[in-house]
C-alpha cells in the first residue's frame, strides 16, 4: 500500500500537482479507521481488502527520458544565463577596473585635467577666450536656430539635441562640431568644478586644442617631406587623433555617470553607453557618438527643468538613438528595427552567431 502512494504521489508530480496537498488528500488513514472490525474470537485487528486506485501514470522508461530531456533543457539554459552574465560581469568589471583608478588617483587626476586646460587655454587669444566664455543657464536666445548654434557655452549645460547638432555639422563639414566638442567639454569641466569641486576631463581648451594644433601643425609637415620620408608629422597627426580618441571614451564615462543621476527621470535603467564602442571603426563610432549627444542632451535639460522638445531624427527616423537600453554590438546586428524609419517593421535576424 505504501508502495502504491509513492507510485501515486510520483505520478501527480509529472502532472504539476504538488505532492504533499495530493498525499494528504489521499490519505488511507480516514478510511482505515473507519473500517477496522474488531473481532472478539481474534487477538489481532482485522484489516479490509484494501485496493488501492492509480492515477495514470508514464512508465519509468518515459518518465526517465522526459526527466532527462529537462535537466537537458535546463542545463542549457543555465549555461546560455551564466554565459551572458559572465559577459555583463566582464564589461562591469572593467568599468569598475575604471573607477577603482579614478577614485585611487582622484587628485593627480584632478590636478592633471586642470593643468591642462590652464595650459592650453593659455594658447589661445584673448578675443576667442572671451567670445566661449561660460555664461548662466538662459543666457543664450532660443528664439531661432542660428541663436543656440553660435551660444556660448553656459552653466548647466545648454540642450543641443541631436537635430541642431546635425544641423550644424553637416553642412560645416563638421567644423561647427569642433565648437560643439568644446562647449560640451568645457561646460562638463565647469560643472564638476562647481558641484564636486573636483574634474576628470580636460575641458574645452585642453581637450580640443591639442588636436588642432596637432593637425595645422603635423599635416603640413607631412606634406613638405619629399618622397614620404619619415618625419615628425605623422606621428604628430597621430597623437591629436589618439588624444581626442581618448576624450570621446572619457566623454562617454561622463555622460554614463550623468545619466546614473537621473535614470529615473530619464526612464533608465542603468547607464546608456559602452564607452569602448568609441574604439570602433566608422561608422559604428557614429552610434555611439549619436547616442551621446542625445542623451547629454536629455540630461541638461532636465536638470534646467527645461520643457520636453520632441526629437524626430532621435525618435522616428533612427530609433537606435533614443533607445533606453545599452544594447550590444550583437544586438544592434540582428535588430533591424532600431536602425531606419524604413526598417521598423522588419523582423529580427535569427543567426546563432548574433545571439549574445
Amino acid at each position: 500500500f505504501g508502495f502504491s502512494l509513492l507510485l501515486l504521489a510520483v505520478s501527480i508530480t509529472q502532472q504539476g500537482v504538488p505532492i504533499f496537498t495530493t498525499c494528504n488528500a489521499f490519505s488511507p488513514k480516514p478510511f482505515l479507521q473507519k473500517n477496522i472490525v474488531h473481532s472478539h474470537s481474534h487477538s489481532h485487528h482485522v484489516l479490509p481488502q484494501f485496493v488501492p486506485q492509480f492515477v495514470p501514470h508514464k512508465k519509468s522508461s518515459q518518465i526517465k527520458k522526459t526527466t532527462t530531456t529537462k535537466l537537458h533543457l535546463s542545463n542549457n539554459k543555465a549555461k546560455q544565463k551564466e554565459e551572458q552574465t559572465g559577459k555583463n560581469n566582464k564589461e562591469e568589471d572593467n568599468e569598475s577596473l575604471v573607477e577603482v583608478i579614478l577614485n585611487k588617483y582622484e587628485n593627480e587626476i584632478n590636478n592633471f585635467c586642470k593643468g591642462t586646460n590652464n595650459f592650453w587655454k593659455q594658447t589661445v587669444i584673448p578675443p576667442v577666450q572671451n567670445y566661449v566664455t561660460i555664461q548662466k543657464a538662459g543666457t543664450a536666445s532660443n528664439n531661432d536656430v542660428i541663436s543656440k548654434l553660435i551660444a556660448k557655452p553656459e552653466l548647466p549645460g545648454l540642450p543641443r539635441p541631436v537635430w541642431l547638432t546635425m544641423i550644424g555639422s553637416i553642412p560645416t563639414g563638421l567644423v561647427w562640431y569642433g565648437y560643439y566638442k568644446f562647449s560640451v567639454e568645457e561646460e562638463l569641466y565647469q560643472y564638476e568644478l562647481e558641484t564636486d569641486g573636483k574634474v576628470s576631463g580636460f575641458g574645452g581648451y585642453g581637450t580640443l586644442f591639442p588636436f588642432v594644433y596637432g593637425i595645422i601643425i603635423g599635416f603640413p609637415l607631412s606634406l613638405l617631406l619629399p618622397g614620404g620620408a619619415p618625419g615628425p608629422g605623422p606621428f604628430i597627426v597621430q597623437c591629436a587623433g589618439a588624444w581626442i580618441l581618448f576624450s570621446q571614451f572619457n566623454l562617454y564615462r561622463r555622460v554614463n555617470e550623468l545619466c546614473e543621476e537621473k535614470k529615473d527621470e530619464m526612464s533608465l535603467d542603468g547607464p546608456p553607453l559602452h564607452s569602448w564602442w568609441a574604439l570602433l571603426p566608422p561608422p559604428l563610432d557614429v552610434v555611439v557618438g549619436l547616442r551621446q549627444v542625445h542623451f547629454l542632451s536629455e540630461y541638461w535639460r532636465i536638470v534646467r527643468d527645461e520643457p520636453y522638445d520632441k526629437d524626430i531624427i532621435t525618435e522616428e527616423l533612427f530609433p537606435f538613438i533614443a533607445c533606453k537600453e545599452r544594447f550590444t554590438l550583437k544586438k544592434f546586428f540582428r535588430t533591424p528595427s532600431m536602425w531606419f524609419w524604413f526598417t521598423k517593421d522588419m523582423q529580427d535576424f535569427d543567426f546563432e552567431f548574433l545571439k549574445d
